[in-house]
């Protein structure tokens, strides 16, 4: 097994038995996880190496948020304590923790009736309202590790990174349907922002504290209902609108990169009766959300300057997301905050 956690060392801390099977768990993109069965029950355990999230005392932060809000009734797993007490185990210089294994599954926006998309929004409500009521009061500047910036992108940056992704794409070799679909797609990018330039948004609005990742591989489902919302690793401050629309960009794209709507109305509304939210904040949120997904290139980034393929799978359709959504943009506003 790749990565192998070393399990005799961690178990010795946790009263969990001794270890059966240990299974690596393939979803997520920047911590390793592994389904570990133990004489004394099933767990998930979680290898914290992504640098910016993988401090110990900030894991233990998060820990104690997640378990004030279970306090609260929000569906999430808590990290288990060791023999210590503790929730964080460091061994060799990493970082891991320990969780209840929870029996679900991950469920797409399409997967959703409308009844449940409400549902779902009305859930993301909940935790941003919950975490205003467990989490210290919220700073007006953002954590440095935050992965969504306030400041909205320059495009003049952007260009520049674009003619720098095309100088890759022209060099790569054996020139592949990858690359014929980056190259399309950074050309195009190139001639909408040329004619958006001038709709770049002002800096973001009221910010709360957010889930930080919340989409449908952090959610999980028994039945019919949400049964835990997991990694927390950027929990943090935040535009709570902006979470709230991109996740919904996530969760309800289609296979094409078409939104669906009516399930996101259903959604929307939901969201801003738990979450105390406007209509015009939500339609501001869907703003800049929209030229933040202008101007991001994150996943030909991984794949052309680190060579890490695991997200190229979703460039087809969040490519053609950003097209779509420029093409549709008032219907999506629409149906966001009528």
């Amino acid at each position: 097994m790749p990565h192998a956690p070393p399990l005799r060392a961690l178990l010795r801390q946790y009263a969990a038995g001794s270890a059966l099977t240990c299974e690596p768990v393939d979803q997520g993109l920047l911590n390793r996880g592994y389904r570990l069965c133990t004489t004394r029950g099933r767990y998930f355990l979680k290898h914290h190496f992504d640098p910016d999230t993988a401090d110990p005392a900030a894991i233990a932060r998060r820990h104690r948020a997640t378990q004030r809000l279970a306090d609260l009734g929000v569906p999430v797993a808590p990290a288990l304590p060791g023999r210590d007490g503790r929730t964080v185990a460091v061994v060799g210089g990493h970082a891991y923790a320990l969780y209840p294994w929870i029996d679900g599954r991950h469920r797409h926006g399409g997967q959703l009736t409308t009844g449940q998309c409400a549902r779902l929004g009305a859930l993301l409500g909940a935790v941003h309202a919950c975490l205003e009521r467990v989490m210290p009061p919220k700073a007006r500047t953002r954590p440095a590790t935050s992965p969504h910036p306030v400041e909205s992108a320059d495009p003049a940056d952007t260009f520049s990174l674009i003619d720098d992704l095309l100088g890759q794409v022209r060099r790569h070799r054996p020139f592949d349907a990858f690359d014929a679909l980056a190259r399309h797609r950074l050309l195009e990018r190139r001639t909408l922002l040329e004619q958006h330039a001038d709709r770049r948004p002002p800096p973001g609005g009221p910010v709360g504290w957010v889930h930080g990742d919340f989409h449908p591989f952090n959610l999980l489902y028994k039945g019919d209902a949400p049964a835990a919302i997991v990694d927390w690793d950027r929990l943090g401050v935040q535009p709570r609108a902006e979470e709230a629309v991109r996740a919904a960009a996530i969760f309800f794209v289609r296979p094409a990169g078409t939104l669906d709507l009516p399930k996101i109305k259903a959604y929307a509304r939901a969201y801003r009766r738990a979450a105390g939210a406007t209509p015009s904040e939500l339609a501001a949120a869907v703003h800049r959300v929209w030229w933040e997904r202008l101007n991001d290139f994150w996943m030909l980034r991984w794949h052309y300057e680190r060579g890490d393929r695991r997200a190229d799978p979703q460039f087809p359709a969040a490519s053609a997301l950003v097209v779509w959504w420029t093409r549709e943009y008032e219907a999506v506003c629409g149906a966001f905050a009528d």
